[in-house]
């Protein structure tokens, strides 16, 4: 018996209910985000509602064999791959920041989703009948000074589920890099990751691209957006380093970029 006919089972002569037993996340988030529902007796069987449920579940406990089982079974079953990028993987990121406030969620956890979503996107995308329009390019990386990695590639992975285009440029980063890469791959965002408050309010990080920019006649072109922990500490912080928007997580990340690419001026 596969994995989703598994978890269903008849329990009521009015409910058929689907559920399985989570292993990292309390009772009531688990009723809220895992795999659990409720379909009257008789209704046509939501294959899909199943799949999310089941799928966030096998997120958060890391799981990552069952989630390819789970999308190998999908396939199987009839949904299409772009059914599975824009209803399951990328809805999931969405959940995990929805449940991030309502538990703690620890940096592995992230990890773990943003890049499982960057791996089956990539995957599905390969098997579109129409490859999808990307909706911007953004150039990443950290700053002079910052060799720590981990939040960035936690973004990088959130970014490319929402279909966002990723130039990472790795660590310990010029400003002027992350300037001319935007030029030359026309990117309207440019992502600077700090863990270090030194480095996130050092004259070689943000600042001085900010100065670059307005040296150029770019600031309409190209937005700033920064994150990590110095931020996180100070929710002000990215203005005294003038940029233009910070976010808390990769997650809220892809959205505050995909409203930034709709103000940027096109290339």
């Amino acid at each position: 018996m596969d994995i989703l006919n598994r978890a269903v089972w008849q329990t009521t002569n009015k409910f058929i209910f689907i559920a399985s037993k989570p292993k990292k996340i309390s009772k009531r988030i688990f009723m809220n985000f895992a795999p659990l529902v409720y379909l009257k007796q008789k209704k046509p069987f939501n294959m899909t509602t199943n799949i999310i449920k089941l799928y966030n579940q096998a997120i958060f406990d890391t799981d990552k064999k069952t989630i390819y089982k789970i999308i190998d079974e999908a396939l199987a079953q009839g949904m299409l791959p772009e059914e599975i990028v824009f209803e399951v993987i990328v809805p999931a990121v969405d959940n995990m920041m929805l449940v991030s406030e309502k538990l703690e969620v620890n940096l592995a956890q992230h990890f773990f989703a943003s890049q499982l979503a960057d791996e089956i996107t990539e995957n599905m995308v390969a098997q579109f009948k129409t490859v999808p329009e990307k909706i911007g390019n953004v150039i990443i990386g950290t700053p002079i000074g910052d060799f720590h990695g981990l939040g960035k590639r936690i973004v990088t992975g959130c970014l490319k589920a929402h279909m966002i285009n990723v130039f990472d440029l790795g660590l310990n980063i010029a400003a002027e890099k992350f300037v001319e890469q935007a030029i030359l791959n026309k990117a309207n965002i440019i992502a600077i990751s700090s863990m270090m408050y030194h480095t996130a309010t050092g004259e070689n990080g943000c600042l001085k691209v900010r100065k670059l920019l307005t040296e150029n006649h770019l600031e309409e072109k190209i937005k700033i957006i920064v994150g990590g922990a110095p931020y996180r500490f100070d929710h002000k912080l990215y203005q005294s380093v003038h940029a233009d928007a910070w976010a808390e997580n990769g997650n809220l990340a892809g959205i505050i970029i995909t409203n930034l690419l709709k103000k940027s001026q096109k290339w």
